[in-house]
Formats: structure tokens, sequence, C-alpha cells
């Protein structure tokens, strides 16, 4: 550390990784914002009540996996885990077409549980 420090004739950045860690999760957000858009565009009927559940079953979990209260960058770091657990939970709902709509329904997911984030921000 000391010959990075007489190389860089300062003490290196501290906050590197938080802001590495916050680009990660505003990637994030923008893409629970963009799934959102598409859900709520959905004009057919059928698909419309099957996203919707699967909305809420991927809802149910976050809540079982990361609680009530919760940063927006823990739940960008359950997104990362969340294909693994997603496949599991709409497999076992047993509706069928689910492997088309599950980034969709993830990322809608995601989008509306942030809105519970103590530091959501708009």
């Amino acid at each position: 550390m000391a010959v990075r420090r007489v190389l860089l004739r300062r003490a290196p950045r501290s906050g590197l990784t938080s802001s590495l860690v916050s680009a990660s999760t505003e990637s994030a957000k923008q893409e629970w914002e963009q799934a959102y858009r598409s859900y709520v565009e959905v004009t057919d009927p059928a698909l419309e009540e099957r996203l919707a559940r699967e909305v809420e079953a991927i809802t149910t979990e976050l809540r079982r996996r990361i609680g009530g209260n919760f940063s927006m960058g823990e739940l960008a770091d359950e997104y990362v885990r969340a294909d693994v657990w997603a496949r599991e939970v709409l497999s076992e709902q047993g509706t069928r077409g689910w492997p088309r709509t599950l980034a969709l329904a993830e990322g809608a997911a995601f989008h509306l549980y942030a809105r519970g984030a103590v530091d959501y921000d708009p």
C-alpha cells in the first residue's frame, strides 16, 4: 500500500468500490424500469393475468429473501442471483410458458419491490 501511495502521491481512493456498486445498481434499476414498462403495455388479457401471477410469485420470494427493510444495493445484489431462484419459483407454480416471460416478470417484480427500498429514488 505504501508503494501505491508513493506512486499516486496521495492515498488511494476508498470510494471507488461504492461507485462501482452504485453503477451496477443503476444499471439494474434501468433494466427493471424497462421490464415494468413492457409489463404494463401487455394488452392480451390471458398473458396479462399470467404475468401478474408470475410477478406476484417472484415478489413473494423477494419478500422472503430480503424482507421489508433493504437498500437498492441489496436488491441489486439479489437480482444477480434471481435467475436461479426465479426459475424454481415459476416452475413450481406450474404456469405454462413461463420461460418466455421470465425476464419480463422478474424485472417488473424487482421494479415494483424497489419502491420499498430505504434509499429508493424515483
